[in-house]
């Protein structure tokens, strides 16, 4: 038994020591570990942050560091990271100990560690296989990769292309008055982690900017962070952009990582050239081959270069080839191009102003592509999800000089210039009558001005892979499917729910058995499954698009609505993010991490703001990601990438992204989301001290900010603990708490005030379908469960009236105006909000209540969701009626699906099957009675 003092007013907290976690990896044990980040979980109190130290079964080498603490300032998450092994196990156990006994093995896992060393002007890295040199300014990332004492690659630079129009606007297909520009990287700031025995992390920051003719402002920052591992010969590369140019002149035409190759002293048959094909397979070339000419110079020599060794000596080969290869090409460059997610071409050529000459091409490329020698080595570089992002491409050029050079192109230069205008021209629209019109055909809430990209993001996965000779293919083709299939280690599904620190409304299947039960479990894999299948065959990949889904289905066309305004791309509407990663959590599947690891990296970045106006915002879901005017934080709310954040160990673009959220209160005084339907006699004027909010749509994602700001000791933590305090203590003296809906937010002391509408406090009532369907309830819970049973004093009046809010949404009209003096309407979207009434029954200890969750779920409530009679199976449509061949299942929409599986998940955790015990003691409740 260990006892902490612990929270706000200083109560003793005893719990039941835990000092170690189980890990697993997601997709087995890998044949290839370079090196590995995870997180785990810890209870309240366990473990404190500065006298904590963790090992790692097997004496793997292991770092760690803390990501998040609970308020006492114990441990609630903490990230580690496991050095490169030839032979990783098929598991780990982390254990905790106090670091008082573990300080000399820690000192010698430090001394077999990488080495950083800083001479001023560049920042030199030693994993014990590479030494990797990062210039502190200039256009290089990476000056120089080496390995084995050899100089493999070497100016390491991001270089991107752009037009100032597209030729296609015009019906000859003329390019004239169109302007052309290259650009190259300028580094401004490098930074290097704190944390580096094990893991080193080296963040470059800066812009593009133009070179040789035509002028151009600097444009499209970039952070671009290298991954280090102890032992490991690669590195893991995380590059993000943000669009910040004029949508219909700046044209991205190129966005690509360059790195050179150092091929001097090779002799040209010894140059190796490998690029991924299909399901592992590669093409093998050497720029000058041997092998298939009308001489033959010998098995062993036709041998060793298709398995790139080092020829034998010319004396050994026969002599009617030495003596003539003068007469044999050299092949100087080779590119792969992917511009669909279903084929790519191949081609190279002899050098520059010669003809390309095609070689037999594929359908989805791997993604990876080497160039070296056998004697001299070379790089490897690949890009996670190539065909899935296409339209991308792999060129390698000057690979017959002293120095060649790998190209990897993020956006391929050989497709159609980015298009990123509006994809059309207003219809009309310039009034918010006319505008609101619009929506009640397209759904889509279009105004002028907020259709940009401006201040959009994109983020993309790499690896490098150094080799002091050419690798074999089988090698390759091990790297190329760790680069599209990195190792994840994940801990035990009942580690995580037991340890209360990704909220307390979730539970692991079979928790509750029963036959009702298992009817819903089989339902969610199907959706699971469903969505997973839908990527597939509707090719919703795309250098924006991959990592989305689409919102709604036009049954008469069998297809999802993609050109119909608000009904297309759903951009995290109604919490499908909450139920992907709500659904790993439980069950660990991989099928479920890849849905919401995939949301992660688009939700994050192109669905939302990251510079200008809007920053700290996301958009509703449109035909184009950005296009619709509705900018809210319920889509950039960080509740959707919180589990990646923890589960990775505290991936560091994504704690930027949640930490830009917290920017969200400056945008709403630039952006008042109900500036088209606001009651004209409402006098409002947005104000810092007084911003008119919906506590559920925007108040939710702001709190979450601050919530994962406290708990990672951010910068800015107490002034985000703060705000949230003064939230707590403040909302419950509206009279009609969360009922009243909309309410005055000061957003410098998170105070919240009556309404414009009702200064005098005397009662408001507006209740949104919309206001709980974005992660309010799981904020609140998070929110709640962090703060603690030590500060109930703060939190229960709030909790309170959030648990009148979740009794009442769903109960009678007459019950609603017996409590509030009016009825609220018709409400919908209750099989969805039947986890409110799963909420209130369970903390409540309310009996009676469970029936009605279950009516809401699987009776009336669910004529707007999934009904328990629906399908549960698709349809294949195939012939002249579809493209392609498809699944479908025209009674799913992802707003009835995404909250289906989040409502299906709680309520089963929160109050039990319908058929099988009530209340379990495995809900919040029975938690909370057992401490």
């Amino acid at each position: 038994m260990l006892c902490i003092l612990v929270g706000l007013i200083g109560l003793v907290h005893c719990v039941t020591a835990q000092n170690s976690a189980k890990v697993k990896w997601l997709d087995g044990t890998p044949k290839y570990l370079g090196g590995v980040t995870f997180g785990l979980p810890w209870p309240r109190g366990q473990h404190l942050a500065n006298a904590t130290s963790f090992t790692t079964s097997g004496g793997a080498q292991l770092q760690s560091w803390p990501t998040a603490y609970w308020p006492d300032g114990s441990l609630k998450w903490t990230g580690h990271a496991l050095a490169a092994s030839e032979s990783p196990a098929n598991g780990y156990t982390i254990t905790a100990s106090d670091s008082k006994n573990s300080t000399n093995s820690r000192r010698k896992r430090q001394a077999n560690g990488i080495q950083v060393s800083d001479t001023g002007k560049t920042i030199v890295l030693d994993t014990g296989k590479i030494k990797t040199t990062f210039p502190k300014s200039g256009s290089i990332l990476v000056s120089s990769i080496e390995i084995a004492g050899k100089s493999v690659g070497k100016n390491g630079r991001l270089v991107l292309r752009s037009q100032s129009g597209t030729p296609n606007d015009d019906e000859n297909g003329s390019a004239a008055g169109i302007e052309y520009f290259n650009f190259s990287s300028k580094v401004q700031n490098v930074t290097v982690s704190k944390d580096k025995s094990v893991r080193t992390v080296v963040t470059v920051q800066g812009i593009h900017s133009v070179q040789g003719l035509g002028k151009h402002n600097d444009w499209l920052p970039f952070t671009v962070r290298f991954y280090l591992y102890a032992n490991s010969e690669s590195i893991r590369v995380i590059h993000t952009i943000v669009y910040d140019g004029d949508s219909r002149a700046d044209f991205i035409s190129g966005i690509g990582v360059r790195f050179d190759i150092p091929l001097a002293g090779e002799e040209q048959y010894d140059r190796h050239v490998r690029i991924a094909g299909v399901d592992g397979g590669f093409l093998h070339e050497a720029v000058q081959g041997v092998t298939g000419l009308r001489r033959d110079p010998g098995a062993s020599v036709r041998s060793a270069q298709f398995n790139g060794t080092k020829l034998p000596r010319n004396s050994t080969w026969e002599q009617r080839v030495t003596t003539r290869l003068q007469w044999i090409p050299t092949w100087n460059d080779y590119r792969l191009t992917q511009l669909s997610p279903d084929g790519f071409l191949l081609k190279k050529r002899t050098k520059t102003g010669m003809s390309w000459v095609n070689i037999p091409g594929g359908t989805r490329s791997g993604g990876l592509a080497y160039l070296g020698g056998a004697t001299v080595g070379g790089l490897a570089v690949g890009l996670r999800d190539f065909w899935k992002k296409y339209p991308t491409s792999l060129d390698i050029s000057n690979a017959a000089t002293d120095q060649g050079s790998i190209t990897l192109w993020l956006y391929s230069p050989q497709a159609e210039p980015l298009d990123v205008r509006p994809y059309h021209n207003g219809l009309g629209e310039d009034t918010y009558a006319k505008q609101l019109d619009a929506l009640e055909i397209t759904y889509e809430d279009w105004e002028s001005g907020y259709d940009t990209p401006y201040g959009v993001g994109r983020t993309n996965e790499l690896f490098i892979y150094a080799f002091s000779s050419t690798p074999s293919a089988d090698r390759l083709a091990t790297l190329t499917n760790n680069t599209n299939n990195p190792p994840v280690l994940i801990p035990e599904p009942e580690h995580i729910h037991d340890t209360k620190a990704l909220g307390s409304y979730w539970a692991v299947p079979g928790a509750v058995n029963s036959a009702e039960a298992r009817t819903i479990e089989s339902n969610m894999d199907f959706l699971i499954k469903f969505y997973s299948g839908q990527v597939e065959q509707r090719r919703w990949y795309g250098f924006w698009d991959h990592g989305d889904i689409m919102h709604a289905y036009d049954d008469d066309r069998h297809q999802w609505r993609y050109d119909i305004g608000g009904y297309a791309w759903d951009n995290s509407e109604l919490s499908p993010d909450l139920f992907f990663w709500g659904y790993f959590l439980r069950t660990g599947r991989a099928d479920a991490y890849r849905l919401a690891h995939d949301q992660v990296r688009h939700g994050g970045e192109v669905d939302s703001y990251h510079l200008g106006n809007f920053t700290g915002l996301g958009t509703r879901h449109g035909v184009q990601h950005w296009s619709d005017s509705a900018k809210q934080a319920r889509i950039s709310t960080p509740v959707y990438r919180k589990t990646f954040y923890y589960i990775s160990g505290g991936d560091e673009r994504t704690g930027d992204l949640m930490r830009e959220t917290m920017e969200a209160a400056k945008a709403f005084v630039l952006v008042d989301a109900r500036r088209k339907v606001r009651d004209p006699s409402v006098v409002y004027k947005p104000d810092p001290k007084a911003l008119y909010l919906n506590f559920g749509t925007d108040w939710a994602g702001l709190a979450q900010a601050y919530l994962i700001e406290w708990e990672r000791r951010g910068p800015k933590w107490e002034k985000s603990r703060d705000l949230l305090i003064e939230s707590l203590k403040t909302y419950p003296k509206l009279k009609n708490g969360f009922v009243t809906g909309e309410a005055l937010y000061n957003s410098l002391t998170g105070a919240w005030s009556p309404p414009p509408t009702d200064p005098s406090n005397a009662g408001n009532i507006t209740v949104s379908h919309l206001s709980g369907v974005f992660g309010v309830l799981e904020t609140i819970d998070q929110l709640v469960e962090h703060f603690g049973p030590s500060s109930r004093n703060i939190t229960q009046p709030f909790l309170d009236a959030f648990l009148d809010y979740c009794y009442f949404y769903g109960a009678s009209k007459a019950e609603q105006a017996a409590r509030y003096g009016s009825d609220f309407g018709t409400l919908n979207l209750k099989q969805g909000h039947s986890r409110f009434t799963a909420y209130v029954a369970n903390h409540r200890q309310n009996a009676t209540l469970v029936p009605r969750v279950w009516e809401e779920f699987l009776g009336d409530g669910s004529k707007d969701g999934l009904a328990p009679n629906a399908p549960w199976k698709t349809k294949r449509i195939a012939g002249s009626s579809v493209l392609a061949p498809v699944d479908e299942a025209t009674w799913v929409s992802t707003n009835a699906a995404a909250l289906y599986g989040v409502a299906g998940i709680e309520n089963l955790a929160l109050v039990g099957a319908p058929d099988g015990p009530r209340l379990p003691g495995n809900g919040i409740a029975g938690a909370r009675r057992k401490l």
